[in-house]
């Protein structure tokens, strides 16, 4: 599934710019501050092209958050242009923002489950708000559950999940508007080492299945023993982007 076409700006759209590999993120020149002058990204040039998993990071502080923030439109660069999929996040409406942001499947540390319902019902709510009809809803929901590995917990509440299910709840909620990019944010920040794993592997499964996947994170041994493409940020400026690379610089 696509997102919006085209920036609408006299500039080239990333997507006109580079090769086939159609580029699903795209930065240029950007920088944001915040109120009271402190510079949380400086210069960020990136691109982060279809199919493509990419590690974000890098210490606390260093301009992940932001990073994630500038891409589902939670923020806004002060200095230069954020792209998703050819669009110019800047000249977005307010009523194109929502559009946008459901063909972006995001994952958080702390799952964000809605606590009052089920497994079932917190991933049909991410199609419920969109307007869609029951009868469309239902078979999407059972898909996504039976791609997870949720389908008996589908009456459960998140209380009565482990937090390796919490995550997978929350995995199934992301990826139900079949998004073509996966934005993750600490996402086993909360799991224990060998829950941790196996996120990481039905990350690297959904992965596989053409969605691009972005993913900030703190966890050393699971980057290194990837070797997937790292990109690292230390006091907001990119200094380090590498192919098949370990967490730390290994020079």
């Amino acid at each position: 599934m696509a997102l919006l076409a085209g920036p609408g700006t006299d500039r080239p759209a990333p997507a006109a710019t580079f090769g086939a590999a159609r580029p699903v993120i795209f930065l240029r020149d950007v920088t944001k501050t915040y109120p009271g002058g402190k510079v949380a990204l400086r210069d960020v040039d990136l691109t982060i092209r279809e199919g493509e998993f990419v590690f974000i990071v890098g210490p606390s502080g260093a301009g992940k958050s932001t990073l994630l923030k500038l891409l589902i439109r939670d923020e806004v660069a002060t200095e230069g242009q954020v792209f998703i999929d050819g669009t110019d996040l800047a000249r977005l409406g307010r009523r194109e923002i929502p559009k946008v942001r459901r063909h972006i499947g995001t994952i958080f540390q702390d799952f964000k489950l809605l606590p009052t319902r089920t497994v079932w019902e917190n991933v049909a709510f991410a199609l419920e708000v969109t307007g869609m009809s029951r009868k469309r809803i239902a078979p999407l929901v059972d898909r996504v559950l039976a791609l997870v590995g949720l389908t008996a917990q589908a009456g459960q509440l998140p209380t009565q999940l482990s937090g390796g299910e919490q995550q997978r709840t929350a995995i199934a909620r992301a990826l139900v508007h079949d998004p073509r990019l996966i934005i993750a944010d600490e996402p086993t920040g909360n799991l224990d080492p060998l829950i941790s794993w196996e996120i990481i592997q039905l990350l690297l499964r959904i992965n596989e299945l053409g969605v691009t996947v972005l993913m900030a994170t703190h966890d050393a041994e699971v980057v290194t023993a990837l070797r997937r493409r790292v990109v690292a940020l230390e006091e907001g400026r990119v200094v380090r982007d590498e192919l098949g690379a370990a967490y730390h610089r290994e020079d």
